[in-house]
Parts: C-alpha cells; sequence; structure tokens
C-alpha cells in the first residue's frame, strides 16, 4: 500500500489537490506574529496591557473593542498591510514559497491577509487569479493557479476576517468563499501546512467537511486529507485522524526547515510517482 507521501505526491501530480496556507509560512519570511498585532492594538487603545492580560484576549476580541472604539478598522488594516509586508527579494529567496510555486496546485487557500503568495507567483514568472470575495469568483477560468484569500485581503477593506463578529458570521459556513471552498474541497485533497492547527476556525472547517461526507452516506470514498506539523503531536493525530485527516512530520530545528524538508520530499515524490520510491 503507498504510503501516506506517496498518496499526497500522487494527487498532486494529478492535480487533485488543494493547498491551505497558514501564517507560519509568512512568518518564515519575518513577517509579525499574531503577539505583536495584539500588543500594537493595546498601545494604540491606551489599555493597560497587565490589566487586558487578566484574562489574556485573543486578537479577534482586540480588533472588535478596536472597531467599537474608533467606528471602523481602517487605520488598523493600515498598520497591518504596512508591518505584514516584506521586500520581493525576501520572498523570491524563500525556498518556501518556491517551493509552493513549483508544486503547481490548481488551488491555492490561504487565511493569510498578506501579499506573500501573489508576490512568490509573480517572482516565479508563474499566473495566477486572486480571489478575495464574491465578485473575484467570476475571475476563475480554472488554466491558472487560483489563490483564495479566505479571511480577505488588504485590497478590500471588506473582505477582512479580523474582529470578532467576523470570525462568528463565518461559522455559518455560508459566506461565498465558503460556499466554493466546500464545492472545491469535497472531491480533492487538501494538504494543510503552516498551521498550529489550536485555529478554531480552522478545525470546525475540517470538521464541518467530514461531517458532509458522513452524512452523504459515501464517507469511504472521500479524498485522504492532510496536515504538515514539525512536530508530532498524540492528541492532533488521533482527533484529525478521526475526521480523514493524516499528519505528516519531519525532524528539523526550525519549523521553517522541517517544511522546507516536507516540500521537498513531496516534490521528489511527485518526480517518483509511477517508479519504485
Amino acid at each position: 500500500m503507498p504510503s501516506a507521501l506517496e498518496q499526497l505526491a500522487q494527487s498532486v501530480k494529478e492535480r487533485r489537490a488543494i493547498l491551505f496556507v497558514g501564517a507560519g509560512v509568512s512568518m518564515s519570511v519575518g513577517l509579525p506574529s499574531w503577539q505583536k498585532l495584539i500588543e500594537h492594538m493595546e498601545d494604540e487603545l491606551g489599555l493597560d496591557r497587565d490589566m487586558v492580560d487578566i484574562p489574556e484576549p485573543s486578537y479577534q476580541a482586540l480588533a472588535e473593542y478596536y472597531r467599537l472604539k474608533n467606528g471602523g478598522l481602517g487605520p488598523l488594516r493600515s498598520w497591518m498591510d504596512r508591518e505584514w509586508s516584506v521586500s520581493r527579494e525576501k520572498v523570491k529567496g524563500s525556498a518556501i514559497h518556491k517551493l509552493i510555486v513549483s508544486l503547481d496546485f490548481p488551488i491555492i487557500y490561504t487565511t493569510n491577509y498578506d501579499r506573500n503568495l501573489e508576490v512568490a507567483f509573480e517572482v516565479h514568472d508563474r499566473p495566477f487569479v486572486k480571489v478575495a470575495n464574491a465578485k473575484d469568483i467570476a475571475k476563475v477560468n480554472g488554466e491558472v493557479t487560483q489563490i483564495i484569500k479566505y479571511h480577505g485581503d488588504f485590497d478590500d477593506d471588506a473582505s477582512l476576517v479580523l474582529a470578532e463578529s467576523d470570525y462568528f458570521e463565518r461559522l455559518s459556513f455560508e459566506s461565498p468563499l465558503d460556499v466554493k471552498f466546500r464545492a472545491d474541497a469535497l472531491g480533492r485533497t487538501i494538504l494543510f501546512i503552516g498551521y498550529s492547527m489550536s485555529d478554531m476556525n480552522i478545525r470546525l472547517l475540517l470538521y464541518r467537511l467530514w461531517e458532509t461526507w458522513r452524512r452523504s452516506g459515501y464517507e469511504k470514498n472521500r479524498p485522504k486529507s492532510f496536515v504538515f506539523m514539525p512536530q508530532p503531536s498524540v492528541v492532533q493525530e488521533a482527533v484529525l485522524g478521526r475526521w480523514g485527516i493524516d499528519m505528516l512530520t519531519e525532524e528539523a530545528d526550525r519549523p521553517e526547515d522541517a517544511l522546507v524538508a516536507f516540500l521537498s520530499k513531496l516534490k521528489e515524490g511527485i518526480g517518483n510517482t509511477g517508479k519504485a520510491m
């Protein structure tokens, strides 16, 4: 029986796989952590950090408070756009981004707001279409890679899923991008990279996808999906396995090195499909 990596490589080679990219990929080229966003909001709102941290708020809750106090998220979005930006040279030199482009996924979903994936495709001369809202869906032609900005894009403030109420509204799983994801994902393999799997919104998405197949009565026909994590976790492996998702890991000193090693093996595996691996 083929290994998990061999199964994934075959799906990618046949262009039957979707890549789902999380914050870990952007942090690999120097983007700030969510903690820096929290600290910026606390400072701009004039909040006593010692008081705010009891109990510790999520960035979504602070963004909701920011919106209430300022009447909108415009200034915060502008700050994030500046801070969540790295040079084209840095993106071009990123081994992770180069591998993502070279793996040639037909569809890439990302919860990242930054433009690094788009820049990676540009600097490596690969065409793509960006989808951040319902209007953008009409631009999809199936011939070039789709980069779906699942939580919004800095070029469209209204598309951003940042504050707590934005996330709650997405829990219905009925937005245009949610409908598109269900259509894209139901018959394809999904590979998640750059996630800690502590994101409840992603976990809910995975659960809903599993639940859709379970209710259909054809759960055994569901394509296998995978999540890459730099370090193994018995708990996550068991829970995600229940939802039909295999965990893949690589040993390395740094998470980004582990991801490079994994993507490199995947690329090599694609070249070896049909051969003895």
